[in-house]
């Protein structure tokens, strides 16, 4: 029987287990049921043993739950990024690693056949062409190793840039790491040159910082490949339920979007099933597949530009409301004198709708948008302000005005009128 590791072989697995049972923080134990006991066990215990002091313990009646819990703005470094550093290897691995980089440290440069016999002759390891190939290929695409080809042969040496060397020539640039190390997309290569070099974040703590980003990167080069290459890619999203098996979907990645209110991020794409453009949340998504190149990529993007101009957030609306709803006006009553602020925020985050001053004090926005939900979410944080709304569905109407009961009716106490 196999021993417990920290180091991992499947990071979508262990991806999977943190974003279920520690980011929300709402399952316990008796809920895995995807495998044994002693999988949860072994997975708890990784978990604990990268995120240290950051563990939440909350005992209930259906038993213990456990959950990260960490303030972002009093944190220096974002302890999910200790995921990335604990892939498992194998004997080869770290032998090659050792011995490749011992050859090739004086600078000079070699064939595959050089290294190979290097490596019998002189430190007694046999190594097949295969295995060294696939080796110096993944160095040469980490960077590690440049590959130079003379005539027909391939020679390979070591990477004359160094992180050490250039951040000790270059002023200011050892702060520019620490900066991108807490950066919401790829902070976990920053974070890396810095281990690299020894030096901590000493500058930046970011009070809003979504850590649960650092899970996601892994998804992201392949989204923007796609873009890049206009290729569809296959989809596999997190099964709902234990029993599930995780859906897959074809779809055309436009753009990847964060949204400004709960600092989640989504693909923007089309979907062929549905002939209409939608989005998916990243840290919904599984698994990411590069399929062919689509030919209709570029007709698409100039849909895609059209439409996102009338998305207030991230959402493109649902299909069967499109029809009904209008042009939704809200006004709201501002007293300019003392409030300047207040029309300062609208102008600022009026996005694509448009602003207008209809009155003494009077502002109406005025937003032709494909989901009015969005809008209706932020004109709730002008609540005493606003004074008309117009436009839009009744259902949305209906759904302002009821949470707006309710709100009275927690804070005040008092009987609702029943709203037709």
């Amino acid at each position: 029987m196999a021993g417990f590791s920290e180091l991992i072989k499947n990071f979508d697995k262990t991806r999977e287990y943190v974003r279920d049972f520690f980011i929300y923080g709402c399952k316990v134990r008796s809920d895995f049921g995807k495998k044994s006991v002693r999988t949860y066990d072994d997975e708890k215990r990784r978990v604990e043993s990268w995120m240290q002091n950051y563990m939440r313990y909350d005992d209930s009646v259906h038993g213990r739950s456990v959950s990260i819990s960490v303030d972002s703005g009093h944190i220096s470094e974002n302890p999910l990024y200790n995921a990335y550093y604990s892939k498992s290897f194998t004997d080869n691995d770290i032998k090659l690693h050792f011995l490749l980089t011992d050859i090739l440290c004086d600078g000079k440069s070699r064939t595959l056949r050089e290294l190979t016999d290097t490596l019998n002759s002189d430190y007694e390891q046999l190594f097949d062409d295969q295995t060294v190939r696939n080796k110096l290929k993944e160095y040469t695409e980490e960077g590690i190793i440049s590959a130079e080809k003379q005539g027909k042969i391939m020679y390979y040496s070591l990477s004359a840039d160094r992180a050490d060397e250039y951040i000790e020539k270059y002023k200011g640039l050892a702060d520019a790491v620490k900066f991108f190390s807490e950066a919401p997309d790829f902070g976990v290569i920053g974070n890396s040159i810095m281990r690299a070099v020894d030096i901590k974040n000493d500058l930046f703590h970011i009070k809003h910082n979504y850590m649960i980003h650092a899970l996601e990167d892994i998804l992201v080069p392949n989204i923007l490949a796609a873009i890049d290459d206009k290729c569809s890619i296959t989809v596999k999203k997190f099964a709902v339920r234990a029993d599930d098996e995780p859906a897959e979907e074809i779809i055309i990645p436009m753009q990847i979007l964060v949204s400004v209110q709960t600092g989640r991020r989504y693909i923007a794409a089309y979907v062929p099933k549905t002939r209409r453009f939608s989005t998916y949340r990243l840290d919904r998504i599984k698994q990411i597949k590069k399929n062919m190149v689509c030919t209709d990529y570029d007709r698409l993007r100039e849909r895609y530009d059209v439409n996102i101009r009338r998305c207030f957030g991230v959402s493109f609306g649902d299909r069967r409301e499109l029809g009904s709803a209008g042009a939704i006006k809200i006004t709201f009553t501002v007293d300019e004198k003392r409030e300047p602020f207040i029309i300062e925020r609208l102008e600022r985050e009026k996005r694509c709708a448009v602003l207008e001053k209809t009155g003494d004090g009077l502002y109406t926005l005025t937003a032709d948008v494909f989901d009015p939900n969005e809008i209706m979410h932020w004109a709730k944080t002008f609540i005493g302000r606003i004074l008309s709304i117009e436009g839009g569905t009744e259902k949305i109407r209906r759904r302002f005005y009821i949470d707006i009961s309710r709100m009275y009716r927690m804070y005040r106490g008092g009987e609702d009128e029943h709203i037709q």
